[in-house]
């Protein structure tokens, strides 16, 4: 059995515009080394088309905020180094991926742990997988405050990175990487 902590990992999450197919808001990436969450790092960035007052209801961001933001082209190598992990980690991966794959398409994305897969088949029973009321339920908050809140990048990401550390606990890396349950009633939709 092989330790879990003996992969480096970074979790992401993204906030997009609201448009179809979405585009990048806001992204947050946050390193596990060793079993030890790091320090985030978070990019605004300008999409190329403006964010729907849907979206701006779910995250907070307005045009305005982006209006002087770099466009993602311009911290794009930033980004690539920040994801430069053995794995990936987000809640309901699928979308994430999906734009990091859109944004910065030759990238290969690294293995994946989806937090919400890996909740329901580690924990099952529970009311909801929904990262909010994951969060709520296990206490992963505790000591965010200020810019930190929910549907944020980075606070999404930190308290993802929280979770994933508690689903792994004692487990193997085998045991997290066993076959995940298909899809269901809980999947998060894209917010944004």
């Amino acid at each position: 059995m092989t330790d879990w902590t003996s992969l480096s990992y970074v979790v992401v999450d993204v906030e997009g515009n609201g448009q179809q197919p979405p585009d990048l808001v806001e992204l947050a990436a946050v390193p596990i080394v060793a079993g030890v969450i790091g320090e985030p790092s978070s990019w605004l960035v300008k999409p190329d088309q403006p964010i729907t007052p849907f979206a701006r209801r779910i995250h907070g961001i307005r045009n305005e905020q982006v209006a002087d933001a770099p466009v993602f082209g311009y911290v794009e190598a930033d980004v690539l180094k920040a994801l430069n992990a053995s794995a990936l980690i987000a809640h309901n991966a699928h979308v994430d991926v999906g734009v990091l794959q859109r944004k910065l398409g030759d990238w290969e994305c690294p293995e994946v742990f989806d937090t919400l897969k890996l909740a329901r088949r580690l924990t099952p029973g529970r009311p909801s997988y929904k990262l909010g009321s994951l969060v709520e339920e296990l206490d992963l908050a505790h000591g965010l405050g200020g810019e930190d809140q929910p549907h944020r990048a980075t606070y999404d990401a930190i308290v993802t990175a929280r979770l994933f550390v508690h689903l792994a606990g004692r487990r193997s890396l085998e045991e997290l990487r066993d076959q995940p349950i298909g899809g269901g009633s809980d999947d998060e939709p894209a917010l944004f």
